[in-house]
């Protein structure tokens, strides 16, 4: 005891009055009161020390055994928690009549306590603090509070079969040894003297009235338990309390009347599922009119959807069908947008419409911007293989491209480039005919596009896609490449940087089919 740091609260069953906070010292004892005087300045007696009460009988005679019954053996070790453990795992908890301690001196008790809060009773006369419950925590440090033990009865069934009957008079005492929770077990007890406890738990914040929620839990102090909760409701919680606060409900059981409106903002009472609630998100996305707002919520999304994020895992999946729903959409649209293009203004009335309505680079723009976008959700969720295939069988966008407007059609190379780099990276593994097909429909149209791709990157690193364009392409069958590699050196040679430089790639391919054909391949 004499390493611990003594906090001493009294309280009194009559109304209390305010908080009266001294830095002097610690308070004298209930034992060592001043009576009120008679007169006006005279010498007040002290009432004598009460003769010292043979020691407590043992634990397993004791009334306060059936404290054993009480605590679930499951809430012993939890954090937060009233956790009376001796060395050999059991619980201890001692009451006998209360010794008086020596009182340390004045200095002393100053050194060892600089922050005493005591409240005062209403009537000197009528104190009823007649407890001193001692309670020590796992790291040695000990709280002393001096109670009503009617108040602390009637408040918890806990201590209710722990506190010595009203018959034994005063200077009653409980320890609680090997506490967890040190300060939440304290303000648990002083909740149950508190008149206004919501006014108490909105000065104290959430974090402590979670513990103190935990604590009252395991005492069985329903006013405590229902006023935390109260609380708690009411208010918000960031990330770290609400975890906490799950972590509280799976340890403890709370009556439903009382936690249904908490778990109502932990948990969703009706599942819905976080597949077709996906889809939708992505779905008003892609179809939402305010450029810089979309972007954004692509970025939210992504961020969402993405494998490293926190909220990943709280995903069952993708709905791809859905997914895939919306991309054949995006490409219906790009298709229109360029038979709308190619095709002559038949009316006035059509003419008025199209002139009303957003430039075609806008537009276009949108939607390749969507087709990118659910490309990469695809690729981090390893849907991607049905996009490449979709995507190489656009016979009809290849065919618009040449006759298109070089200012909007690069755009569609700009779906082909991520495409390509995809592939590149070995993100995606499609059989060896798909990409020829997509290398055979889409490769002409990046040499045509990819100085537009330069000066409008938009975000797309052009030394990326000559690297993973030339790795991409070195997949294909010696004899697909020798074509396309031709077509890439004709190209390169009369426009230049103009032309995707794919100089390595070339030297590749050009080792393997002539510098190491000699060599007999053995099958």
């Amino acid at each position: 005891m004499a390493d611990s740091t003594h906090h001493t609260i009294r309280r009194a069953a009559a109304r209390p009055r305010g908080w009266c906070c001294s830095f002097s010292g610690v308070p004298d004892s209930p034992e060592h009161r001043a009576l009120p005087s008679a007169a006006g300045g005279g010498v007040v007696p002290k009432l004598p020390p009460p003769p010292k009460s043979p020691l407590a009988p043992s634990f397993q005679s004791s009334p306060s055994s059936k404290l054993a019954g009480l605590i679930d053996p499951r809430r012993i070790l939890s954090p937060g928690r009233v956790s009376p453990i001796d060395s050999e795992g059991s619980p201890v908890v001692a009451a006998a009549e209360a010794e008086e301690e020596p009182p340390l001196p004045r200095d002393q008790a100053a050194a060892a306590a600089p922050f005493v809060a005591v409240r005062e009773d209403e009537e000197e006369g009528g104190g009823g603090l007649d407890l001193r419950l001692s309670l020590r925590g796992r790291d040695g440090r000990c709280v002393v509070m001096e109670l009503d033990s009617a108040v602390l009865r009637e408040s918890s069934a806990f201590f209710a079969d722990m506190v010595p009957g009203a018959s034994g008079g005063g200077g009653k005492r409980i320890e609680v040894d090997g506490v967890d929770n040190l300060e939440a077990f304290k303000e648990a007890v002083e909740l149950m003297f508190e008149p206004d406890a919501m006014r108490w738990l909105a000065r104290a914040g959430v974090p402590r009235a979670i513990g103190v929620l935990e604590v009252s839990s395991s005492i069985m102090f329903d006013r405590g338990i229902e006023a935390c909760l109260n609380y708690i409701e009411a208010v918000p919680w960031n990330e770290n309390e609400e975890e906490k606060l799950k972590r509280v409900f799976g340890r403890c059981t709370f009556d439903e009347s009382v936690c249904k409106d908490v778990l109502a903002r932990l948990q969703q009472q009706c599942r819905s599922s976080s597949e077709d609630l996906t889809v939708q998100l992505v779905e008003s996305v892609t179809s939402g009119t305010n450029n810089g707002a979309r972007k954004e919520l692509q970025s939210l999304v992504s961020g969402l959807l993405s494998k490293s994020s926190v909220y990943h895992k709280d995903l069952s999946g993708l709905n791809k069908g859905s997914l895939y729903q919306i991309c054949r959409s995006c490409l219906r649209s790009l298709v229109e947008l360029f038979v709308e293009d190619s095709g002559p203004v038949e009316d006035a009335g059509q003419a008025i419409t199209v002139s009303d309505s957003k430039p075609m680079i806008e537009r276009v723009s949108k939607q390749t911007e969507n087709l990118n976008w659910l490309f990469d959700i695809l690729v981090n969720n390893d849907m991607a293989e049905e996009f490449v295939e979709c995507w190489a069988n656009q016979d009809e966008l290849i065919r618009m491209h040449e006759e298109a407007s070089p200012m909007f059609r690069y755009e569609l190379s700009r779906i082909s480039a991520s495409v390509f780099i995809a592939l590149g990276k070995g993100r995606i593994q499609c059989p060896s005919d798909m990409r020829s097909q997509l290398f055979y429909g889409w490769f002409r149209p990046m040499l045509m596009d990819f100085g537009w791709l330069q000066r409008c990157s938009k975000g797309l690193d052009v030394r990326i896609l000559e690297e993973h364009l030339g790795q991409a392409l070195l997949t294909l069958p010696l004899q697909h490449q020798q074509s396309l590699f031709e077509e890439w050196f004709r190209c390169f040679a009369s426009r230049g940087t103009e032309c995707p430089n794919l100089s390595r790639a070339f030297q590749v391919w050009w080792r393997r089919s002539f510098v190491r054909s000699s060599v007999e391949v053995r099958r």
